[in-house]
């Protein structure tokens, strides 16, 4: 049986992507060898456990599959160890969070209105907002952590976690610094890399890996993989708690998870094999002169921008344009998506300002110059609106 209908609507799916310029951070094109092992008979079978360790018959290939994604993964992120089966990265921060806590300890993210994550502790909504007592970091007028307050904040807390990590975040983030303030009070401190994950392997922005305990990601946006997750395990966690791969382990499965998606994994060991070459490298840092370019044309053209250090950055185009905006651009082509500035006092369906990254269309071959001319068009349609 041929099914036209949806045959037809990726068709145009495909068509989209081609022919409009991405700029949504957690967005980019997988190369052709990622999808294909993700369209593969993988996604036939049910592998229940870890290699060697299976519920289910006819595994041979399938260990092989997932210890070597493993083994690229440990590789290129530096880790001592790596569960490369969370679905997602709300899972894999979930599954560390019930390795670790229990129910009412005190957990510290920084707030979603200012680039957190709704997984870092959001309140009343999410799993780690209802489970877990939140307390919550903010940013300053210009969008950047103050980590003296943010120290403060801890000491004065004392949280069982602290999550480092951001979706909005367009500045450098300090890793040292918040393992320093981690350790005063004897906390966990997870990084969760998801957008920045290219970058740190890349080598343009610095591992977290000597100052964390645990490192959680997804496996798309800059690092270019297969929709999914990871969660890797330093030697400072370790340190901390010989056991605390296993804790990982078994939270992911069996405590939040049953089957593992052998398709996927397969795709994100074809991606670990992508992030370590060169061309890699190059295409990292690219990413990151392309954002830079980006935000001085942007500036130049009378916007105010927060940012750039890494890959994004949050553009204010007036109170409560961030979605009219966001319509605009599309329109003519552009794609990004709406999103609150630091201390938006507009609501958060109607916010005001927009979110850019340049990983998408850095993979398709794009350079300064071209992000230069894109800023001065995407300043001329906000100034329209």
């Amino acid at each position: 049986m041929v099914d036209q209908q949806i045959r037809d609507l990726i068709k145009k799916e495909e068509e989209r992507q081609q022919n409009l310029v991405h700029l949504i951070p957690s967005e980019n094109f997988a190369s052709d060898e990622v999808r294909m092992a993700l369209g593969s008979c993988l996604t036939n079978k049910y592998a229940e456990g870890y290699p060697g360790r299976r519920y289910y018959q006819g595994n041979e290939f399938v260990d092989q599959i997932e210890n070597l994604a493993i083994e690229r993964g440990k590789k290129v992120l530096g880790v001592e160890h790596l569960n490369v089966q969370p679905y997602s990265g709300s899972p894999a921060n979930s599954a560390v969070q019930m390795a670790l806590l229990e129910q009412g300890d005190k957990i510290c993210g920084l707030k979603l209105s200012a680039g957190g994550h709704l997984t870092h502790g959001h309140p009343k909504i999410t799993f780690s907002g209802k489970f877990f007592e939140s307390v919550q970091y903010d940013v300053e007028e210009d969008g950047r952590i103050d980590y003296d307050k943010l120290e403060e904040l801890i000491l004065a807390e004392k949280p069982k976690m602290i999550m480092a990590g951001t979706t909005a975040y367009p500045y450098i983030l300090d890793f040292k610094r918040f393992g320093e303030i981690a350790d005063k009070v004897g906390a966990w401190l997870v990084a969760d890399i998801s957008h920045i994950a290219g970058l740190v392997v890349g080598g343009v922005h610095p591992s977290p890996n000597e100052y964390v305990h645990i490192v959680t990601s997804t496996t798309h946006k800059s690092l270019r993989g297969p929709r999914g997750a990871v969660i890797g395990v330093t030697k400072k966690g370790l340190e901390k708690d010989p056991e605390l791969a296993k804790k990982i382990d078994k939270a992911v499965f069996p405590g939040l998870q049953g089957g593992p998606h052998e398709n996927q994994i397969a795709a994100l060991a074809v991606a670990f094999g992508e992030c370590d070459t060169q061309e890699f490298k190059d295409y990292a840092a690219q990413i990151v002169k392309n954002a830079k370019a980006l935000a001085e044309s942007l500036r130049k053209n009378g916007l105010k921008v927060f940012g750039t250090e890494n890959h994004l950055m949050v553009v204010e185009v007036g109170f409560e344009k961030g979605k009219d905006a966001a319509v605009k651009l599309e329109e003519n082509g552009i794609v990004v998506n709406a999103n609150t500035i630091p201390h938006d006092t507009a609501s958060p369906f109607r916010p005001s300002g927009i979110r850019i990254g340049t990983p998408a269309m850095t993979t398709r071959g794009w350079k300064e110059k071209e992000f230069e001319e894109l800023g001065n068009k995407i300043a001329g349609i906000i100034k329209s609106i």
